[in-house]
């Protein structure tokens, strides 16, 4: 949970359920379950604790996603996977000269990686975690593209359905849906 809204939409859902058994409650009675599940002992602690974590810290301090740098080897390979495979789009890219090691950014949805033929920027073999909604059709998506490298399967982990691809390098992203 992330948000306010996130914990009303919890609310929302246990009404609902509760309805369907014949139970009826008020909306604020179950906020206060919502709360309660959380360690809080009431609605308003949980709210103000959400509106805190939103605001971020003080000071004007902000912060936004990270943005993982990803070490390829081979150019051809790197596009093949992530624009091709993935569907992701290159925004941009930079060499020091010609013939230079690339280093370029990749981006799908909301989410962007770095990647870098540069020895120093990144180790190989990384993973990266990328939270989702819609991870079974995603990797249904995958499948239908037939790449010949890498066919994603889909696993029902403790925390929810996983996702991973692992790229020519063997750096893994691991696509979640919670």
């Amino acid at each position: 949970m992330r948000t306010a809204q996130d914990a009303k939409v919890m609310a929302k859902s246990i009404r609902q359920s509760l309805a369907e058994k014949n139970i009826d409650i008020s909306h604020s009675e179950a906020l206060e379950i919502v709360a309660r599940q959380f360690g809080y002992d009431n609605w308003n602690i949980l709210s103000a604790r959400l509106e805190r974590e939103a605001a971020g810290p003080s000071d004007g301090i902000s912060f936004s996603q990270p943005v993982p740098i990803v070490r390829i080897f081979d150019e051809a390979r790197a596009m093949e996977f992530y624009r091709d495979f993935l569907g992701f789009t290159v925004d941009w890219e930079h060499r020091f000269h010609a013939g230079a090691p690339l280093y370029c950014q990749v981006s799908l949805g909301g989410m962007r990686l770095h990647l870098s033929e540069h020895s120093g920027d990144a180790s190989p073999g990384c993973t990266s975690v990328v939270y989702m909604k819609g991870v079974e059709a995603w990797q249904k998506s995958l499948i239908g593209k037939d790449y010949k490298y890498n066919r994603p399967g889909l696993n029902k982990q403790d925390w929810g359905l996983e996702c991973e691809v692992i790229d020519p390098f063997g750096n893994r992203i691991r696509f979640m849906e919670q």
